[in-house]
Order: C-alpha cells, then sequence, then structure tokens
C-alpha cells in the first residue's frame, strides 16, 4: 500500500514537471499551413453568400446539386449570365462532372421560387469572390 501511494506522489510530482516545461514560451508556436485554401477567416467570410452542394448532374441549362442545404436532387437554373470558375480561373458548365463540390451564388425568384445560379465556384479558394 505504501508503495502504490509513494508511487502516486512520484507520478505527480514528474507530471507538474513535464507540464511546466510544456508551457515554456522558448519559442513561438509554428503558424498553420494553409497554403492551399487559404486563411480559414477569409474563406469563410467569403463563403457566406453562397450555398454548397455536390453536383449529381450539369448541363448548359441546370445543375443538379447534392447535400444542399435545401436538400438532395436540387436543381439549379443556368444562364447565359452565370459565371463559372474553377481554381480562380474562368470555366464553363460542361468542366463540372458528378461529385465536384461546389459553392454557388443564387439568385430565388419569390413568385415561383426558382434557384438561378449566378456564379459556381470550384476547386480551390477564390479570391475574388465578391
Amino acid at each position: 500500500m505504501k508503495a502504490r501511494i509513494i508511487l502516486a506522489g512520484v507520478l505527480i510530482v514528474l507530471g507538474g514537471t513535464i507540464a511546466a516545461q510544456a508551457q515554456r514560451a522558448d519559442s513561438a508556436p509554428a503558424a498553420p499551413s494553409n497554403v492551399r485554401f487559404g486563411d480559414p477567416s477569409i474563406t469563410a467570410r467569403n463563403y457566406s453568400d453562397y450555398v454548397y452542394g455536390v453536383v449529381k448532374s450539369a448541363s448548359s441549362s441546370s445543375l443538379v446539386c447534392n447535400k444542399t442545404e435545401f436538400g438532395d436532387d436540387q436543381p439549379f437554373t443556368v444562364d447565359r449570365k452565370t459565371k463559372f470558375m474553377h481554381d480562380g480561373k474562368p470555366s464553363a458548365a460542361t468542366d463540372l462532372k458528378a461529385g465536384d463540390q461546389v459553392w454557388l451564388r443564387i439568385r430565388t425568384n419569390k413568385k415561383t421560387g426558382e434557384m438561378t445560379a449566378l456564379k459556381v465556384v470550384s476547386g480551390v479558394f477564390d479570391a475574388s469572390l465578391k
């Protein structure tokens, strides 16, 4: 019994010593590497007006996405004014394929409820979202 108490005391002392050494501020912590996606707080602010979805099918006149905030198989109308961006560069509706993750800026028709995609962004972070 005494051996257990002594062992517990030694472990507490060693644990406190290790914790104290870990809290020393000898060097600054390494900055996170966000090279691919940019600064998360800026990315979140830029995408706040967008709807996330996974492309199920795409054509020149419509885009159907799964996993949106509106549910699965949500259709979006695509018109001639819709802009497509992939990796920060202009692209086209034909470049999208099933399974691509996209962010859509949409406009909803108040009378019919039809949603039109104004801008479709895919690939890595696009700094020119606004």
